[in-house]
């Protein structure tokens, strides 16, 4: 399979009347080329770049408080059935699926994400695993996770012996 080649504005033929240049569907070209080209490298699918069943990573924002963790996580369009959060450890993980969407019509573009997603993070110390709080809404999953609390040092009295 050839490379794709970057040609210049003098060489490529004027566009007939009417129609627009369409940045996104050439962008479109460009992922189907280089997924070729990936497929070529990696025949058998070994690579997860080409596994459409491999998932997405959403959008995250990890903030440290005081006392807690809050890690917000863009899903929409996902259902709160569709969505499952861990702690194991200080490691945490949101995965699930975006369903596709029955449809009466012929899709002519997709651009939204469906299908698996999956993130993983350490958190930076010891989690109160007990105290987890996780609500979505709209389209927005937030995870606030308690750290540790730790004692108060207290005086010991040193008795005479």
């Amino acid at each position: 399979m050839p490379l794709p080649t970057r040609r210049s504005s003098s060489a490529s033929a004027p566009a007939p009347t009417g129609s627009r240049w369409d940045p996104v569907q050439q962008l479109d070209q460009l992922q189907d080329s280089l997924m070729q080209m990936l497929r070529g490298v990696w025949p058998d699918g070994e690579n997860r770049v080409l596994d459409a069943d491999a998932g997405w990573i959403p959008a995250v924002d990890v903030e440290e408080a005081e006392d807690a963790w809050i890690v917000e996580a863009e899903l929409p369009g996902v259902d709160r059935d569709d969505v499952n959060v861990e702690l194991r450890d200080s490691e945490l993980a949101i995965y699930g699926e975006v369903k596709e969407r029955e449809r009466a019509g012929v899709l002519r573009r997709r651009t939204r994400r469906v299908g698996r997603f999956d993130f993983h993070v350490t958190l930076p110390g010891e989690t109160d695993p007990e105290g987890i709080e996780a609500t979505l809404r709209e389209g927005v999953l937030t995870v606030r996770i308690p750290k540790q609390q730790r004692s108060e040092p207290h005086r010991i009295e040193v008795g005479r012996g």
